[in-house]
């Protein structure tokens, strides 16, 4: 068994910004310079950081850190959610960003620079409990239960995800991917015929994208935070071709939900009935199934002990 004030890190280069690995040897040494006790891993994929932190977790680390993007995140809270009936109480977790999809960090004020306030939250074991967002889908028939920290998207917002992947492929930098994947699909208007259970009350209509936030969504759920137990839900219907620049400016100002073709809601929980083969993702990794309706989404009151950053 591992010594109780040893923390576990992951490591996750594949993140995508080009700086990582050089912000990766400062964190290091800021670890060290704190005389922070640590064993750290690398991981080579998205779920390669979901298999090393449940080995760390297996192994008994009662903090257990990430240092990466939003997909590291997901693969590491998955991990952990999978395991948590075996963990200690005191079982906490971080994420130090170093991705380029940082959005749940930003949430509490944290950018990449702040390196250094992440590992002294770390070290003053400043935890709070959050919620956990809950999707079980379909793979084939066979129920999958999929966690997220963030948020689900459904339709264009999934899209813009897989296209700055697939860019990632061919360009080898995610940072300058995203600028030519978001001009592919900015005048990308199409609609998905959706059926929604929110709560009592069924939709059915058509939708370019849905995004059900835990937490900020990306700029879509801008009121949703994770420790209030509920889901915002945000329904987007297409606009006029010129009214996408005014969608691109309130979201960016977060103000998204004064757009005229957002329709908000806030729930406990959601069932996606139909997607009419629109693309999901959670917290920014694109779900592969074909036909994962019906997806039925949740959260889980207070189910993590999160690591935030302390005040300034």
């Amino acid at each position: 068994m591992v010594d109780a004030n040893r923390i576990g890190v992951v490591y996750s280069p594949h993140a995508g910004l080009d700086r990582s690995q050089k912000r990766w040897v400062l964190i290091r040494k800021y670890l060290e310079q704190k005389g922070v006790q640590y064993d750290f891993l690398q991981s080579e994929t998205f779920s390669s950081v979901g298999r090393l932190v449940g080995m760390l977790c297996e192994n008994g680390y009662r903090t257990v850190v990430v240092v990466g993007g939003d997909g590291s995140l997901n693969s590491a809270v998955n991990a952990i959610m999978k395991q948590r009936e075996s963990l200690p109480e005191d079982f906490a977790f971080a994420v130090i960003p170093n991705g380029i999809g940082n959005d749940f960090s930003r949430f509490w004020g944290v950018t990449v620079d702040d390196y250094k306030r992440v590992v002294d939250s770390i070290i003053a074991r400043h935890v709070r409990k959050v919620d956990v967002g809950c999707c079980i889908y379909q793979d084939d028939g066979i129920p999958q239960r999929r966690y997220f920290l963030n948020c689900v998207n459904i339709g264009l917002g999934a899209r813009l995800i897989k296209t700055t992947n697939d860019a990632v492929q061919i360009i080898g930098s995610r940072r300058l991917s995203v600028i030519p994947a978001l001009i592919s699909r900015i005048f990308e208007r199409k609609q998905f015929n959706m059926a929604l259970q929110i709560e009592t009350e069924t939709i059915e209509e058509n939708y370019m994208s849905v995004c059900i936030g835990n937490c900020h969504g990306y700029g879509q759920t801008p009121n949703a935070v994770p420790y209030n137990g509920m889901l915002d839900i945000s329904l987007i219907t297409r606009p006029k071709w010129w009214q996408l620049f005014e969608g691109f400016w309130l979201l960016g100002k977060g103000r998204f939900l004064n757009y005229k073709n957002v329709h908000p809601y806030r729930a406990q929980q959601v069932t996606v009935n139909r997607v009419d083969k629109a693309l999901v993702s959670f917290d920014g990794l694109v779900l592969t199934t074909k036909q994962p309706e019906p997806l039925r989404i949740s959260l889980e009151k207070d189910a993590l002990n999160f690591i935030v950053p302390l005040v300034e």
